[in-house]
């Protein structure tokens, strides 16, 4: 009976031991976040690795619903809306299902959140369903990844990727009218957002003339502000005002030397030789 006791406690020992060892995941989890438009876009997702798998058309079969991952279900979660393809995807989180295709991929947006995989899924809960082409890559990516691509302002790339085959999802913000409502209430006010302002207008407006009515506002604000003054001279010569864009480039050169900012000095001495 001692020896059986003995045993037992022994065996309870070694589980308890076996219970607290802790292992690589088959297909590590992944969370990226960027910061896009007036917001951001999250994503979590899991990693299978191909393995010397043939993948899609056979671990990933065509034409059948995919988790877009292994594990749990993709989640993207976004704080502002965006639009794909025409249409709004609004605030919130959302599980991410693809249909892989030979030469196109059938994207899916749903709210199933609790979902495991694709068990529970539910095609009354999509929210979006689109196509996108597949692309052939010429460099194997082993694990599957999912990351962003040609971040601007208002677009972006959200990429699916893994063994020969990338699928690009195209991503876009209207939010010029948004930033100019900001623009016009805050321009009401004693502390005026003239180096914002200047911004707007050169970048999202098109509008030269007003940008440099900003900028040269935004240096009265702030006479040291040698970013600001290369930012004038590029307006200037964007307008044509050759002799008034070096004025306020050598001004900003000065500046950035008294500043010791070695970047703003090759700014600027590379800005005043294409003037010559």
């Amino acid at each position: 009976m001692k020896k059986l006791l003995i045993a037992f406690v022994c065996s309870v020992a070694v589980l308890s031991i076996n219970a607290q060892i802790k292992m690589p995941a088959p297909s590590p989890t992944q969370t990226i976040k960027q910061d896009f438009a007036l917001g951001s876009i999250e994503v979590k997702y899991s990693r299978p690795a191909a393995k010397g798998r043939k993948v899609f058309g056979d671990l990933v079969p065509y034409n059948k619903l995919w988790r877009t991952g292994a594990n749990a279900a993709t989640l993207v979660k976004l704080n502002d809306a965006i639009e794909i393809q025409g249409k709004i995807l609004d605030t919130g989180s959302y599980v991410l299902y693809t249909i892989p295709g030979n030469n196109s991929w059938e994207i899916i947006f749903n709210k199933g959140l609790s979902n495991w995989g694709v068990d529970g899924y539910k095609e009354s809960e999509d929210v979006m369903r689109f196509k996108v082409p597949s692309k052939k890559l010429k460099n194997k990516v082993e694990s599957f990844t999912i990351d962003f691509s040609d971040i601007k302002p208002e677009s972006c790339n959200l990429n699916l990727s893994w063994e020969n085959t990338t699928v690009n999802i195209p991503l876009v913000a209207t939010i010029k009218d948004r930033i100019r409502a900001q623009l016009t209430q805050a321009l009401q006010s004693d502390k005026k957002p003239n180096w914002q302002a200047a911004q707007f207008y050169n970048e999202y407006d098109n509008n030269p003339a007003k940008a440099l009515e900003y900028a040269t506002a935004a240096i009265n604000d702030n006479p040291k502000a040698f970013w600001v003054w290369i930012y004038k001279a590029k307006i200037e010569k964007a307008l044509g005002k050759k002799s008034d864009a070096l004025a306020s480039s050598q001004k900003s050169l000065e500046l950035a030397k008294e500043a010791k900012n070695d970047d703003y000095i090759k700014i600027n001495e590379e800005f005043q030789k294409k003037l010559k």
